[in-house]
């Protein structure tokens, strides 16, 4: 069985209503829907096993890039926007971006990171430089020497490495509750509140104990994550489905918190040091960095700050009432301020 398909359990052919959300077993025979171009998708039908790999509006395919295989959905055509989600998503978390880009004349690419969704898991290669290199390779197998970046949160973080690593590749930058990486390792040394926000990712320091938690109940911890972390707009049963669904495919739980363990143990290691020099290298791509206002998991102050570090037009947009996920909370906001960003640094 592909590593991106879990077993679901048939369910009785008459039509009923969805059985989903964070109170319910994430694998309850019902398929998360996609909605996607004024209408709901199913990933697979009842009684087949789910996949990442949902229906809809774009094309799913891989690409070997960095000595892996990495999983991508696209749609589109024009100049490129590639999309690297966050943690515990998959690149689901940009679907209502595919389809607006596509329709405002971009070829809109939502990636899946090392070890999630469909992309390989490899037993190494989670440090930021190296997830770094990963998006900068998928831009190139593209066909693309150049491209709009796009992160949330983990995905965020990696967009300013790869920002700094290979500015040559990126056209323009756009962050999402990600504060830069020297802020960050900084609040993580000083702040007792960030710290406190970041419990979830001092608990993953623990061997064994956090990928257990994670997958068990049908990813129900997931659920409790993705609910305490919006503001008012809360997620849909569906996506807290899915990514109930994403985090039980195997290897997924190690893999996608390894980067965190990285995070923290790397603060007084020489790695970790080597990589905060290097980070005060100057960001020259135009860059858009949004933040909101209730987020409990990166703190808007932590957030604050980074244009210090770009030596191109920066601007800063903080969502009020708006949680850790302003582009599946308030999608049509998020994608209005986006748009407007690329299309002003399309050169």
């Amino acid at each position: 069985m592909p590593l991106d398909h879990k077993p679901v359990p048939a369910e009785p052919a008459e039509p009923a209503e969805p059985r989903t959300g964070a109170a319910r077993p994430a694998a309850s025979g019902s398929a998360p829907r996609v909605r996607a171009a004024g209408r709901a998708v199913d990933p697979a039908p009842l009684g087949v096993a789910w996949s990442v790999r949902s229906p809809g509006p774009w094309t799913h395919r891989d690409l070997a890039a960095n000595g892996a295989r990495f999983h991508i959905a696209e749609a589109g055509e024009g100049p490129l926007v590639l999309m690297v989600h966050g943690w515990p998503e998959y690149w689901w978390a940009w679907r209502h971006q595919l389809t607006a880009l596509a329709e405002a004349g971009y070829r809109a690419v939502a990636l899946d990171l090392r070890g999630v969704g469909g992309s390989d898991r490899t037993p190494r290669g989670y440090d930021p430089g190296n997830l770094a290199l990963d998006i900068t390779g998928v831009i190139r197998s593209l066909g693309e020497r150049r491209a709009h970046l796009v992160g949330h949160a983990a995905g965020g973080s990696l967009a300013w490495v790869a920002a700094v690593m290979r500015p040559s590749v990126i056209r323009s930058l756009t962050v999402v509750s990600a504060a830069h990486p020297r802020h960050l390792r900084r609040a993580l040394l000083t702040d007792r509140r960030q710290i406190a926000a970041l419990e979830h990712v001092v608990g993953f320091q623990r061997p064994w104990i956090p990928e257990r938690r994670l997958v068990a109940d049908n990813g129900a911890l997931v659920g409790d994550y993705l609910n305490s972390w919006t503001g008012p707009h809360r997620l849909s049963s569906e996506a807290i489905s899915a990514y109930r669904q994403a985090i039980q495919i195997p290897s997924t739980a190690h893999c996608s918190i390894e980067p965190y363990r990285w995070l923290l143990r790397s603060l007084a290691r020489p790695d970790g040091i080597q990589f905060a020099r290097r980070m005060k290298k100057p960001i020259t791509a135009p860059t858009l960095h949004v933040q909101g206002a209730a987020d409990p998991v990166l703190l808007a102050h932590t957030a604050l700050g980074a244009g210090e570090y770009v030596e191109a037009p920066y601007r800063w947009r903080l969502l009020p009432d708006v949680g850790h996920f302003p582009h599946e909370e308030t999608p049509d906001e998020f994608t209005e301020e986006l748009v407007s960003w690329i299309r002003q640094h399309g050169d």
